[in-house]
C-alpha cells in the first residue's frame, strides 16, 4: 500500500545558487520528480516539451485559469507560468514526492492550495556575496544588477512562509540540509502511520 507523494517547493532569490542544488537533489534521491510547469512562452533552443515546460498558447492557458486547472500560476515579464493540478495529482497519487522550483508569489498561493506542502528557502550567505555571484556571471549591465538585488530584497523578506531555511555558503552543506528535510519529511508519523499500524497487525 502506497500513499501518496509529499509536495516540496523551493525558492530563492536568483544567485542564491539553487538551480546546481535542484539538479543534484532530483538526480539523487529516489521517488522525487521534478514538476514540470505550463507555460506561455516559445521554447528556448534545446528546451522540449513535456520535458522542460508544458507549451501551450494563450487562450488554452486562460482556459486552464478559468477551469481552475492551476495550482497557481504567475506571469514573469509578460508570459505566464502555472503548475497544473491534474498532472501534480496525477503524479502524487503514484506514490512519487514532487518538488517545484516557483519564485515566492507562487509559493505562497500553492501554500494556500496545498497547505501541507513543505517550503523551503534557500539563502544566499550575505547580500553582497549575492551581489558577487550575480556579478561574476558577467551577463548583466550594473543597472540589472540593481534590479536583481531590489526583486532579492523582495524575496527575501517573505523567507517567514518557508518551513525550511537553508544557507548555501558552503554547497555540500547546504545540500545535505536540502535532501535532509526531504527524506525527514518521508520519515514523518504521519506518512509512516499507515505502514507502522501494517507491521504492528503481523504481530
Amino acid at each position: 500500500m502506497h500513499h501518496p507523494g509529499n509536495v516540496f517547493v523551493v525558492s530563492a532569490p536568483s544567485g542564491a545558487g539553487k538551480s546546481t542544488l535542484v539538479q543534484r537533489l532530483v538526480r539523487s534521491v529516489p521517488d522525487l520528480i521534478f514538476s514540470i510547469s505550463f507555460t506561455t512562452r516559445k521554447p528556448r533552443p534545446g528546451e522540449v516539451d513535456g520535458r522542460d515546460y508544458f507549451y501551450i498558447a494563450d487562450d488554452r492557458f486562460d482556459a486552464m485559469v478559468r477551469d481552475g486547472g492551476f495550482v497557481e500560476w504567475v506571469q514573469v515579464y509578460g508570459h505566464r507560468y502555472g503548475t497544473g493540478r491534474d498532472w501534480l495529482n496525477e503524479m502524487l497519487a503514484t506514490g512519487q514526492d514532487v518538488l517545484l522550483d516557483i519564485e515566492t508569489t507562487g509559493a505562497l498561493n500553492l501554500r494556500k492550495a496545498i497547505p501541507e506542502a513543505r517550503m523551503i528557502f534557500i539563502l544566499p550567505p550575505s547580500a553582497d556575496s549575492l551581489e558577487q555571484r550575480l556579478r561574476s556571471r558577467g551577463k548583466d549591465s550594473d543597472e540589472q544588477i540593481a534590479i536583481r538585488m531590489r526583486h532579492a530584497r523582495h524575496e527575501m523578506e517573505l523567507y517567514p512562509a518557508y518551513d525550511y531555511l537553508v544557507m548555501n555558503d558552503d554547497l555540500e552543506l547546504a545540500y545535505r540540509q536540502f535532501e535532509s528535510v526531504i527524506l525527514a519529511t518521508r520519515a514523518s508519523r504521519e506518512r509512516m502511520a499507515p505502514a507502522a499500524q501494517c507491521i504492528l497487525e503481523g504481530f
